[in-house]
Order: C-alpha cells, then sequence, then structure tokens
C-alpha cells in the first residue's frame, strides 16, 4: 500500500491527465466477472415512494391505498420514436420529435379580461387606495397608472405554437446534455386521475439548477397534461427574453426590484400577485412553484395559494410535490438574462464529459382542505430556537429542550402583513412540510452514492474493489430505508459510471501490488469537494435518524472520556478516518440521557429534515431506536442473578415467595452500549460524518464571531461569515464542504435564530449585529462547547 499522506498519495500519485485514461483499460474488464448485478429494489417491489402524509393527509393516502396499479415501468422522455407517434415509416422515424409535439395537447390558457378582474379586486383597490400611492387629488386613473409594470406579468398566458417550437428545442437540447430523463410512469396516472377531479393542482419541488424550471413544464406537455405557470423569482432584464417566457405561462419579477425581497415587501406587487394567483386557479390553471426552507423561498406563493382556498376562490387545490434528480447538476448562472442563457447552453451542448441521467418522481397529489381546514395538520404553540437551547448552553439547564422550534422567517413578517398568525403559522407550516415531502421522494443517483462514501467514509482514499463493496452495502440499507434510486444493472457498470462523471474531482493512483485494483481518493481542492458535499447531501436525508442519534452517542462517549468513566480502548488508537485494531466501549448510555442529546441535535437542524407534523421529541426518541434497529446499540442486559424487581427499584426491596409483585415500581429507563461488532465503530463514524460539515461551520462560525464589525447589513454579515470559513478551511487544509455558501447561510440562519446575531430594521434594510449576551467571551465558549460535543472530527 502506497504511503498516506494529507487526503491524497504520495508514492503512487500518478499524473491526473494519466489517470483519467487508466480506468476503461484496466479494472473495468478484470473485475467485472467477480461483482454481482445491483437491483434498484428489494424482493420483488420498487420502494413506494411519494405517498402523502398518513397524519395530515389521511384521506389522500387512502384513496391510493385501496388501488392496486401494476408496475408501468419509466419512461425515458428523451427516448423519442415512431411508437410515440399516430404515423409509421422511414421519414415518420426522421421526423418523429416534431410530430410528437405537434400531436402532444395544449390545453387553452386565455387572459383576455384578467387585468380588469385583477385591478377591480378588492385587495388591489385597496393598495391603490394607499396615501404612497394614491394621488393628492384622489384620481383613480391616475392610481391606475400605477400597475402599468404589472400589466405584462398579469398578462403571462400560454401560446400553443410557442410552446410546441420550444418543447421540440428542449427535447433535442437536453438529448445532447442527459442521457436519459428518467420518469415513473406509476406517478403519471394519479396525476391524469387528479387533473379530472376539477381542483386545480399545483406542482412543488426544491430548486437545484435552472434547469428545474423546463423540466416539469416538459414533463407535463410530453404527457398530455396542462402545462403550469411557473412561478419564477428569478430577474430577468432582456425585454424580448421576458416576452418570450411570458408567453409560456412564466410568472416573472417586475423589472425594476432587484430581489425578490425588495418586491415582495412593495405592497401594490404583493397585492396585484395575490390577485392573480387566485385568478389563475380560478380560470382552472395549473401552477408550479418552488420551495426552498434554507433560502426562506417560495413560503410567499404557498401563502397566496393557501389564501385562496379560503377566501373561497376556489374550493380546493391538490399539491404535488416534485424530486428532481441529477448525476451532476447543470451548473447554471445565477444571473439569467439571453446571453447568459445561451452561453450556458453553449457551453453544456459542447462539454466533453459523459452524459448524466436525470430522475423525476411525481409524488401522490392531496388536498390543500384537507391538510389546512380539517385540524389535521396541527400548529401548536412552537418557540423560538433560544427559548429551547440557551438555558442548556450557558446554565446547562434540561427542563427547557421540550417543544417545536419555530422558524417565522420562512414567510418573514414583511412579507403578506395581511396574514393573522394563525394562517401564518400553517403557510410556514405546510413549506416545511412539501420541502420534507419533495426531498423524501428524490431518488438518490449514483453518483451520490459514491460521492458520500468517498467524503464521508473513505476520505483518505479506498481500493476500487472495497469501493464496490460498500456500494452494494449502502445500496441495501437505502432501499431498506424506502428510498428510491436512479440507477440498476451491473455494480461494475454502475459504479463506472459514477467515477467517470466524478472524475474531475477524484485523485486516481495505481496500487504497487495490484494494478487492477486502483486506489481513489477525493481530490483535496475546494471545488472538488464542494461538488462531492453537494452530491452526498441527499444522503444526509436519507440517514437523518441514524446520523442524530450517532452524534448524540458520540458527544455521550466524549463526556465519559473526558470525565474519566469507565470506557476503555483495546488494541490501537483511532486516527483520523480509520480505525485500528480492536475497540471496546465498556460504557452503558441511559436511553433518557441519550434522547435528551438527540433533542438537542434535533432543533438545531436545517429546515427539511423533520416533517413538522412530527414533534422534536418524538423525532428523537425514532433517532435512538433507529441506532437499535442498525446494530449500532444493544440493550443492556440485567444480570440473571439478580431479581427484576430488586435491580430497577431505588428503594431496597426483600423478595421472599410469598411476596406480592404488584407492588414493584415501573422499571427506569433503559439503558443501552455499543455493540461489539467489528463494523461497529466505522459505521458509528461514517454516520457522525454527515452532520459534521454543518456542525463544523457552527463551531468556525463561533469562533469568529469576535472578528465580525457589527452591525452590518445582512449580505455583508452573511459574506463576511462565508469567508471566514473558507479562510478556516484553507489554513485547515480540509473540510471544504464547511465553507459552501449553502452551509454559510443555514448557519448565519441558525445563529440569529439562537440569539447570538440579533436583527434590527433599519432603513428598510436588515441589520445583523452579535448580541450583547454573546460578546462576552465565556458565552461564546459555552456555545462552542454545546455545538462540538456532537462533531466528530
Amino acid at each position: 500500500m502506497a504511503q498516506e499522506s494529507g487526503y491524497g498519495f504520495t508514492e503512487a500519485l500518478i499524473s491526473q491527465g494519466t489517470q483519467q485514461k487508466r480506468p476503461a483499460l484496466s479494472w473495468g474488464s478484470k473485475i467485472k466477472k467477480k461483482l454481482k448485478t445491483v437491483a434498484p429494489y428489494l424482493g420483488k417491489f420498487r420502494p413506494s415512494v411519494g405517498q402523502c402524509c398518513h397524519q395530515c393527509t389521511p384521506d389522500s393516502l387512502g384513496k391510493k391505498l385501496g388501488q392496486t396499479i401494476p408496475s408501468l415501468g419509466f419512461h425515458n422522455l428523451l427516448s423519442v420514436n415512431e411508437t410515440h407517434t399516430r404515423y409509421r415509416g422511414w421519414l415518420v422515424r426522421r421526423v418523429c420529435c416534431v410530430l410528437l409535439v405537434r400531436g402532444c395537447r395544449v390545453y387553452p390558457s386565455p387572459a383576455t379580461d384578467r387585468v380588469e378582474r385583477v385591478s377591480q379586486s378588492n385587495r388591489v383597490q385597496k393598495a391603490l387606495s394607499s396615501p404612497d400611492i394614491a394621488p393628492a387629488g384622489g384620481d383613480t386613473w391616475g392610481s391606475l397608472t400605477h400597475l402599468t409594470p404589472y400589466i405584462p406579468l398579469i398578462n403571462t398566458c400560454i401560446s400553443p405554437q410557442l410552446l410546441r417550437l420550444v418543447g421540440w428545442v428542449l427535447l433535442k437540447a437536453f438529448g445532447s446534455v442527459f442521457c436519459s430523463v428518467q420518469v415513473n410512469l406509476n406517478h403519471m396516472a394519479p396525476l391524469h386521475r387528479a387533473s379530472k377531479q376539477g381542483a386545480s393542482l399545483v406542482y412543488v419541488c426544491v430548486p437545484q439548477s435552472i434547469v428545474d424550471y423546463a423540466l416539469i413544464p416538459l414533463v407535463l406537455f410530453c404527457h398530455n397534461l396542462r402545462v403550469p405557470y411557473t412561478l419564477c423569482h428569478l430577474q430577468i432584464h432582456n425585454n424580448w427574453f421576458r416576452s418570450v417566457l411570458q408567453r409560456l405561462g412564466v410568472v416573472l419579477l417586475p423589472p425594476d426590484p432587484i430581489t425578490e425581497q425588495e418586491a415582495e415587501t412593495d405592497n401594490l406587487y404583493s397585492s396585484v400577485m395575490t390577485s392573480l394567483v387566485g385568478e389563475l386557479l380560478c380560470e382552472g390553471q395549473v401552477l408550479s412553484v418552488c420551495v426552498s426552507g434554507e433560502s426562506w423561498r417560495g413560503g410567499q406563493w404557498l401563502a397566496r395559494i393557501r389564501l385562496a382556498v379560503r377566501e373561497g376562490v376556489v374550493p380546493d387545490v391538490h399539491l404535488i410535490p416534485v424530486g428532481i434528480s441529477y448525476d451532476c447538476v447543470p451548473n447554471t448562472s445565477t444571473t439569467v438574462g439571453l446571453l447568459s442563457t445561451l452561453r450556458c447552453v453553449f457551453s453544456l451542448l459542447c462539454s466533453n464529459r459523459q452524459r448524466s441521467s436525470v430522475r423525476i418522481h411525481f409524488a401522490q397529489p392531496f388536498s390543500l382542505k384537507e391538510m389546512c381546514d380539517t385540524g389535521k395538520c396541527r400548529v401548536d404553540g412552537g418557540r423560538p430556537l433560544q427559548d429551547l437551547l440557551l438555558p442548556t448552553i450557558l446554565h446547562n439547564r434540561s427542563d427547557a429542550i421540550f417543544g417545536q422550534r419555530t422558524m417565522s422567517w420562512v414567510l418573514p413578517p414583511r412579507y403578506l402583513p395581511e396574514l393573522c398568525q394563525s394562517e401564518r403559522d400553517l403557510s410556514i407550516a405546510l413549506t416545511l412540510h412539501l420541502t420534507y415531502s419533495t426531498m423524501s421522494c428524490m431518488a438518490v443517483m449514483s453518483t451520490s452514492l459514491v460521492s458520500c462514501l468517498l467524503l464521508h467514509k473513505h476520505r483518505k482514499g479506498v481500493c476500487l474493489s472495497v469501493l464496490c463493496r460498500d456500494v452494494a452495502w449502502l445500496l441495501e440499507e437505502i432501499l431498506f430505508r424506502n428510498r428510491d434510486v436512479g440507477f440498476g444493472g451491473s455494480l461494475v457498470g454502475v459504479v463506472y459510471h459514477s467515477l467517470t462523471l466524478l472524475t474531475p474531482h477524484l485523485t486516481l493512483a495505481a496500487h504497487p501490488k495490484d494494478r487492477s485494483d486502483p486506489l481513489i481518493a477525493p481530490h483535496p481542492s475546494l471545488s472538488a469537494t464542494l461538488s462531492l458535499s453537494r452530491h452526498s447531501q441527499i444522503l444526509t436525508h436519507t440517514f437523518i435518524h441514524e446520523a442524530v442519534g450517532a452524534c448524540a452517542v458520540s458527544a455521550m462517549l466524549c463526556e465519559v472520556a473526558g470525565c474519566g468513566g469507565s470506557s476503555r480502548i483495546r488494541g490501537e488508537e483511532i486516527k483520523g478516518d480509520g480505525v485500528r485494531g480492536e475497540i471496546e466501549f465498556d460504557v452503558a448510555l441511559c436511553q433518557d440521557e441519550l434522547t435528551e442529546r438527540a433533542l438537542q441535535l434535533t432543533h438545531l437542524l436545517p429546515p427539511g429534515y423533520i416533517p413538522p407534523c412530527q414533534s422534536s421529541h418524538g423525532f428523537a426518541l425514532d433517532a435512538v431506536d433507529t441506532l437499535v434497529r442498525c446494530g449500532i446499540l444493544v440493550m443492556e442486559e440485567v444480570p440473571s442473578d439478580t431479581p427484576i424487581c430488586d435491580f430497577w427499584r431505588k428503594g431496597a426491596l426483600t423478595w421472599s415467595a410469598s411476596d406480592d409483585h404488584s407492588d414493584c415500581e415501573e422499571g427506569e429507563a433503559r439503558s443501552f452500549k455499543l455493540s461489539q461488532p467489528s463494523q461497529c465503530p466505522e459505521l458509528l463514524f461514517f454516520l457522525c460524518s454527515l452532520m459534521a460539515g454543518y456542525l463544523r461551520a457552527l463551531c468556525w462560525a463561533t469562533k469568529g464571531l469576535d472578528l465580525l464589525d457589527t452591525p452590518l447589513p445582512e449580505a455583508v454579515c452573511l459574506g463576511q461569515i462565508h469567508s471566514h470559513l473558507c479562510d478556516t478551511a484553507q489554513r485547515d487544509r480540509g473540510h471544504y464542504e464547511s465553507c459552501s455558501e449553502e452551509v454559510a447561510r443555514v448557519t448565519v440562519r441558525t445563529l440569529t435564530d439562537l440569539g447570538v446575531l440579533v436583527e434590527d430594521q433599519q432603513r428598510g434594510c436588515v441589520f445583523l449585529g452579535v448580541s450583547p449576551l454573546f460578546q462576552q467571551t465565556d458565552n461564546r465558549q459555552k456555545l462552542h462547547s454545546f455545538i462540538s460535543q456532537f462533531l466528530y472530527d
């Protein structure tokens, strides 16, 4: 074995240009006979993903459970041939794509008198009559001139001819970028049934790329479903490009505001958009919304849809979470314009890398009215994060941690100020629930699986044969948790496809003894680590219960080791990411204390990991139970020579044959021990590593609070903390997954909820400053110690 140093190899290192040519010639053909075929299912059935919540929408769930639908397989949207048309022949095979889009049904979407209906609505009239807008003389026509920038937005429509043309262009363009866009046909049948029931449909997705905005309408168009009006948050200044998108049903931001936040704080814009959403739903149109709990985006649109149902504009709306998974997420610019779009398309078409695949899952439609109006979706009175955790952090009190965390920033108070607090809480819960549902129905791709193993289990490198073995193991664990995967076939084909796509982010080295079994390690660079971290993020969602439980166990073990408790390690020591020798932990972990640690970490989780209908304490209990099911923890056995009643009872008891056993007190909380199989420590450390990136960023940001010259504008504060995380990672020469923009944004949000950073409205802008409580060094140290106890480093 080559000598290991850092994250790579020192002696057996091969130049990367040579490495990228080696896999196709060496290992691919030599180990194929030794490897089995992997199937994307356990037993005979695929995992059933996308089911609606059994607690919030049991009636919608019962409609699916009562049906028996045979497996219809998958449809590759890019594989268009003559069987998809009504014609046959050699000429048809050459123009079948044109015939397909020509034969797809396009539903009418007139916008004849929509401007008049929106402008005459009570909400818009009230906004026009406000002192900031109404002229001094009360001229109605003068007030209506303020609607001029919003008239193109209101007149957004879907042109059938333009839709067919763009559909053909997208099929050709995606055919050059992706090898397949797979759609589960079993998910399309419920959509056809729901579209015939009369209720409007709203598709909800968590955006990963600008391509998401095009994929959902394209899939629905090719399956003869109504193309949705897309509520887009992107700012586009090119007038011609805006006109084209608005004729494709894309509702854009007005041209003047720079950001979505500026537009939403405008009372007239908010009123116009609320009335427009109601009119679109009243016309029977379909909507597509992107939500993201981490960037607090999309909640205002769901609140407007909820308002339309509550005010009786439409009787009901069916919500459909949509999970989109990529082998490699396309790199698209956040600034969208005509030139940037053409440049992005050109770069994607001209890239020489192997084409990746896409998997799209449409979850089961569920009724918004059932979820919100029947009271089945409970919105209990939650408490701010600082009220839940600060007593524990600063005063070591655990009586305040039981409760639900509120996330009011998902729908800020400056958005839709006419909402009452109960409706605002319900809209926030709806946004969080849809974010969780969308992430749960996303398929795990092969690149995500391989990236997770390389980043969290084999960071120093691994032989290809060992990597293949771990891929097969992790695949079974994913399927066991009822998560679908977006691949199948031979194991060697799956691993080779993943490594080919991830080649720019990997370092390959020849094994000194067996050159047919190369060594693979993640490249120790910022861009490579961030890319692998983005790929493996879906695995953190899949194993979030196990990760929280493992971090709680790690925190208790560190406390026992620091106090000199009864724990002992046999053999060699633990170094870095590997385990040397046999480890024996002879320590009992109390269930109550373990659950308490898991609950503390649960409160720190970003949105999207827990449905709001599940209590945090219930999630913590499930986290401990999952460690028992996967074999990390075993229940501590009671010695056989000790009577059960005597063992658990606090006071002294005398035992005799004539005693009445009914007065024995109820047993105390159970205790657990770590199991002793050889893979237990390795599995425990792997699960802890899934949460390490986020927890390490919190620790680094806490240490860097004294470097902030606060108060600062929110964007400036976020930029400085992000720079501090990057500088710390550069000095550490590793752990770059803790310095991404997404992690920095979530870190700032968590510190704000904890009361470490205080928000202050100044001159229409949000400023962030370090609170006086955490300007004290002792309190910052307590916060750092509290977070670092869960961090396995």
